[in-house]
């Protein structure tokens, strides 16, 4: 079977390609570390001194391991494109599909969102004055304060968007390296400045005996905070394609995830004890909290305006990776919308081939978010309420993902998998039942109101009002969007989703299906998700070639098959974590856009294949080759003035020809005429002469004419 094959709309959907053993687990660990690790939740854990180190321990144990590990299996059985879009549409059905790209854009939506008070509360940090500054960012204040500075941060964010949708990439090289200038600089200046505190005799400002691992149980509220625990290890599972790149998946994925969990987590237990220590409970502010442990570490080397250095390197970050990934969510939304979930007018990219209407759109809803901020009062329990609200996002997202997965392996029990989750049945239930038991936990610690922020938000019915509000206008929104879906026929030709493989088997929605066949090789040569199939198979088929789905070894015989039959597909585009800004501590994990091809009109158009392009000759003397256009270009040129001319003539011959043709006719009429006439004549001189009398006859003689 080709490798490549086009559908008749002209878009390609291919397979996915077996492992090829090009990804050693050190590199993975460090992806893996990269996406999920951060100093964006440490103040808020912060609150809880040393027993946050056991939050992040359960948060590790109960969430990011049972993630990663059923994310693995998933990206290895069902790799086409789409992430958890693809496995959750196996799974469940089109609608929670759907729901899981549009929770991840509205989660975004509203990280930036709450971006914007946030920055707008701490603009004094930007300065020498920093009493002033913290007094600005702690108090609140009238809108006609806060209303022009908000403004200034919306325009900033605006031409940020501006930019972002022209494909500007100045900044990308700056963007590439946040994870370092956003979490390893400023971590790892912070320890070597706290050990020279402790050098120095300061007292830490927390219990630091081993009972006070132990958290304090002084009702609900007091852990509302501990489920940012599980929004600091979210985006594990956009690394679990990784997994068809490594040599020995079964080992290799477990020991990169364990070791990953480990690295993870001494940077989150570090960054959040060393703030711990250094700012007294009571001091704690979501805003500014951050860089008050910058003032105070860097006093200890006579340099306490340290803090200004990581604001204004934390402002630049910010700048590069909001213009060069802030397209990534619309950018995902609109490739799976090009399957026919979104409106034509929100698919099409512009000629940079950005998303800017969907762009536009979130800058539009976020502005909307960020105006949320005078409901509450002030900045810093509106902070808090965003995150928890992004929280409870994110982790219904993953409760989807474990529902998905336990469907999988009793809907499509015998499908090629290259990795598995260990212990079969058992180890599935027990893997995706923490995973989903810890999310509900974290989801219902959410609507908490966290005590330790009482009076910064205030009544605890509108906080949790505003919550459910924002997430009812997220479920609602999902609903109609995937309604109108349904209504309407807005799939594009040329998207390069591959149909679910219920689809492929002619069933409505996802159901039990024993056929062994893999889904790369079920989706090679379709046509593109939306349209109709190609090539329909059976739900029980099996292939010979391959054992079932009990067979340890079912994996490894589908990629040699794979490999055999030459089966690739695109790699998903590139993933990178978006460093989250310290003034609004939160983080965001996103995609960062591939150029995509399109016409004048902004439509997509299919790419060029990877034949195409090897087949393309390489030139060897630029320079000649470009005096050679040129010169090709004048003849091209001259001999198009030339085609002109003749062009002109033999239309001026024709319309010669036209007039002739037209005169000559109008002679042939005249002459039919005349002829008539001259016939006419003789008729009735015939007539009249038989009429006429002879004189040399007698009147009555029978030859004369009777009157």
């Amino acid at each position: 079977m080709s490798d490549k094959t086009k559908s008749k709309s002209g878009a390609i959907v291919k397979g996915a390609k077996g492992s090829t053993g090009n990804l050693t687990t050190i590199a993975l660990i460090m992806m893996n570390v990269t996406v999920i690790a951060g100093l964006a939740n440490d103040v808020q854990q912060s609150f809880y001194g040393l027993s946050s180190v056991t939050f992040f321990l359960l948060g590790g144990l109960l969430f990011f391991l049972p993630t990663g590990l059923v994310a693995a299996e998933l990206a290895s059985g069902w790799s086409q494109r789409g992430g958890i879009f693809r496995w959750v549409g196996e799974g469940i059905g089109v609608f929670p599909a759907v729901s899981c790209l549009l929770i991840l854009w509205f989660q975004t939506t509203f990280t930036f969102g709450s971006g914007i008070p946030s920055m707008s509360a701490t603009i004094g940090f930007f300065t020498t004055k920093y009493d002033w500054a913290v007094d600005f960012a702690k108090n609140s204040h009238t809108w006609k304060v806060t209303l022009p500075i908000m403004i200034g941060w919306l325009a900033y964010y605006w031409f940020c968007c501006f930019l972002a949708t022209k494909g500007v990439k100045t900044f990308s090289k700056i963007a590439q390296y946040g994870v370092i200038l956003g979490t390893f600089l400023p971590l790892g200046v912070m320890t070597i400045l706290a050990v020279v505190w402790l050098c120095q005799g300061h007292t830490p400002a927390i219990d630091m005996a081993p009972s006070a691992l132990v958290p304090k149980w002084e009702g609900m509220s007091t852990l509302a905070l501990a489920a940012g625990v599980f929004f600091s290890f979210a985006g594990i599972d956009m690394n679990a394609a990784h997994i068809k790149d490594l040599k020995k998946p079964n080992k290799q994925f477990p020991l990169a995830i364990f070791v990953s969990m480990i690295l993870a987590l001494l940077i989150f237990i570090v960054g959040t004890l060393i703030i711990a220590m250094v700012i007294p409970n009571k001091q704690i502010n979501l805003l500014y909290t951050l860089f008050a442990t910058y003032r105070a570490l860097g006093a200890t080397i006579g340099f306490p305006d340290l803090y200004l250095v990581f604001c204004w390197l934390g402002m630049l970050n910010s700048f590069a990776a909001l213009i060069t990934n802030l397209a990534g969510p619309s950018y995902m939304l609109g490739q799976a919308g090009r399957s026919g979930f979104l409106p034509k007018f929100l698919q099409n990219n512009n000629k940079h081939g950005m998303p800017s209407r969907l762009m536009y759109m979130q800058m539009a809803l976020m502005t909307i978010i960020a105006f949320i901020v005078f409901l509450l009062p002030n900045v810093e329990g509106f902070v808090a309420l965003i995150t928890q609200a992004i929280t409870i996002l994110y982790l219904t997202y993953y409760v989807l993902m474990f529902v998905a997965f336990l469907r999988l392996r009793y809907q499509q029990p015998n499908r090629p998998r290259g990795f598995k989750v260990p212990g079969g049945m058992f180890g599935a239930w027990l893997v995706a039942g923490i995973g989903i038991l810890a999310s509900v936990f974290g989801i219902v610690l959410a609507f908490y109101p966290p005590a330790q922020l009482a009076a910064e938000v205030g009544s605890g019915a509108t906080y949790d009002l505003i919550i459910i509000g924002l997430l009812a206008f997220v479920f609602i929104a999902c609903v109609l969007i995937y309604r109108a879906s349904r209504k309407h026929d807005w799939a594009d030709p040329t998207n390069q989703f591959a149909p679910f493989t219920w689809q492929i088997e002619g069933l409505k929605k996802p159901s039990k299906a024993l056929s062994n066949i893999p889904t790369a090789l079920l989706s090679e040569g379709q046509n593109p998700m939306g349209l109709p199939i190609k090539k329909h198979y059976d739900k029980d088929e099996m292939m010979k070639e391959l054992p079932t789905g009990k067979d340890p070894k079912q994996g490894e015989v589908a990629a040699a098959l794979l490999k055999k039959q030459g089966i690739t597909e695109p790699s998903e585009p590139a993933k990178v974590a978006l460093v989250g800004d310290p003034t609004v501590g939160v983080k965001t994990v996103s995609y960062e856009p591939e150029p995509v091809h399109t016409n004048e009109s902004g439509d997509m158009i299919p790419q060029p294949t990877a034949a195409d392009v090897s087949a393309a000759p390489v030139p060897t003397d630029a320079a000649a080759d470009a005096r050679r256009a040129e010169a090709e270009a004048k003849i091209a040129s001259q001999d198009a003035h030339e085609y002109h001319n003749e062009a002109v003539a033999l239309t001026d011959e024709a319309k010669d020809d036209a007039t002739l043709s037209q005169d000559a006719h109008h002679v042939q009429v005249d002459e039919a005429e005349a002829h008539e006439a001259q016939a006419a004549v003789k008729s009735i001189d015939s007539i009249n002469a038989d009429q006429a009398v002879d004189p040399t006859k007698p009147e009555d003689d029978p030859s004369q004419p009777k009157h």
